[in-house]
């Protein structure tokens, strides 16, 4: 299974460069994260053409998102093998060093724990977790993730300035 993740694409609308990405990184995914600030209901609805796009609201959302979005989203998605792989998601909030731990202990039991807000990569072993940001759209960041049937998983960050 492929999971694309992105956070912080901070677009006023989806324009030619998101375009371009949603086609040669997300589109082909299994599912599709965002951890929050798209900004616009435009890119939202972009986004939801993807048959499994699972969102969270971010602090810099449109207010139209913020009472489409939940703050926080926890998802089972079945593997092949017929085990169940848990995520958890969120933006984040507060001091950017440790934003990737407080939103960790809002998902215990979790497999994968994807957030945002900070704008920095992040690959991190949790206990049995993995903690992931995948850094900014904005600035050019996303994140794949592959898990394999029995739960593991690889992380590749993508530089998406390529697709400009």
């Amino acid at each position: 299974m492929r999971l694309a993740v992105i956070s912080d694409s901070h677009l006023s609308i989806p324009d030619e460069r998101f375009e371009r990405v949603y086609a040669r990184h997300l589109s082909g995914a299994d599912a599709l994260l965002h951890c929050g600030d798209m900004i616009c209901a435009a890119v939202y609805h972009t986004l939801c053409r993807h048959p499994r796009f699972i969102a969270v609201r971010g602090n810099c959302d449109h207010f139209l998102l913020d009472h489409e979005l939940p703050a926080t989203v926890s998802a089972e998605l079945p593997l092949p093998s017929g085990r169940v792989l848990r995520i958890g998601l969120a933006h984040g909030w507060g001091e950017r060093s440790s934003v990737g731990q407080r939103v960790a202990e809002i998902f215990p039991g979790h497999d994968l724990i994807c957030y945002g807000h900070t704008h920095r990569r992040d690959w991190t072993e949790l206990g049995s977790a993995r903690l992931l940001n995948p850094g900014s759209l904005a600035e050019g960041s996303l994140a794949l993730i592959d898990v394999a049937d029995d739960g593991s998983m690889t992380c590749q960050f993508i530089d998406t300035d390529q697709d400009a």
